[in-house]
């Protein structure tokens, strides 16, 4: 890798200089240069190359599973050891995550729901298990709150909504985006945390209303309700942890962006087999 970074720089820079840095002799770089690049090392070159350009538009958040996994689905014929290995030898590297704050405010004295889903995150068909919650974003005008609506069967996101306050109006709006998109028949299990949102009166006659049935995280387990916590966590580390949103706008454009361009219908996802949400879905219908 140091000989061939000092071919590409050669026109640059002196080739003395360059070895000299890089701890290399000139004469072991001459030789480097007379001897013909084995077949295989051409093959990883131009594999590096399909990496990159996969690392890049995934926003540099896929590790080598993943990238391995794209390259496939593209007709690379290529394993994924070698692929981690052509990645390490690069420096290319998925972000790396961070802890974010939980937002539930289960100190009130709002009935709560027994956890009828039992973490059973892998419903058979569409419109059986939807999962809710909610989190925060900074900006520089203050909070943005988001509410999302995460149907498990295909990890989608069927419903959200954003507010600058956290509270029943907000999971209300995610949820009846949710109903309009969906249309899901009576009996559906809507699962979320204990949350005063979530269990106030307004919401639950909602739930009542188009014939949902509720359940509710234990208290303080954020394992009862995992995918969404998943799914915040990777929209932050994937999408705004190293971005600055000057205004509340700015963060709702980069959301939307991440919702509805890539994580529904690009982002690969582990669990679906290294598929997204509407290509599993898809798949389900078929």
């Amino acid at each position: 890798m140091r000989y061939r970074f000092i071919c590409d720089q050669a026109t640059q820079y002196p080739v003395t200089l360059l070895c000299h840095v890089l701890q290399v002799t000139r004469s072991r770089y001459y030789a480097w240069r007379r001897c013909p690049e084995s077949r295989r090392t051409q093959q990883d070159r131009r594999l590096l190359t399909k990496i990159q350009e996969v690392h890049v538009a995934s926003n540099r958040t896929y590790g080598s599973p993943r990238i391995h996994a794209a390259l496939r689905q593209q007709g690379e014929p290529c394993g994924r050891h070698r692929v981690a290995r052509v990645m390490q030898n690069a420096g290319v590297v998925a972000k790396h995550r961070r802890k974010f704050r939980a937002t539930t405010h289960s100190a009130h004295d709002l009935p709560v729901a027994a956890n009828v889903l039992n973490r059973q995150f892998t419903p058979a068909a569409p419109d059986q298990v939807w999962a809710s919650d909610i989190t925060y974003i900074p900006t520089g005008e203050g909070w943005l709150y988001l509410a999302a609506v995460m149907d498990l069967a295909f990890r989608g996101i069927v419903g959200w909504a954003m507010a600058d306050r956290i509270d029943r109006t907000l999971v209300g709006d995610a949820l009846i985006a949710a109903l309009t998109r969906r249309r899901p028949a009576p009996g559906l299990i809507h699962h979320s945390d204990r949350g005063s949102q979530y269990a106030s009166a307004d919401y639950q006659a909602l739930l009542t209303q188009q014939g949902l049935i509720t359940s509710m995280s234990r208290k303080g387990n954020c394992w009862d309700n995992a995918p969404m916590e998943s799914f915040f966590h990777a929209l932050k580390v994937e999408w705004l942890n190293d971005q600055t949103f000057r205004t509340r706008a700015e963060a709702r454009q980069a959301i939307f962006t991440y919702i509805e361009v890539w994580y529904n219908r690009q982002r690969l996802h582990s669990t679906l087999g290294y598929r997204s949400p509407e290509q599993y879905e898809r798949m389900i219908a078929a």
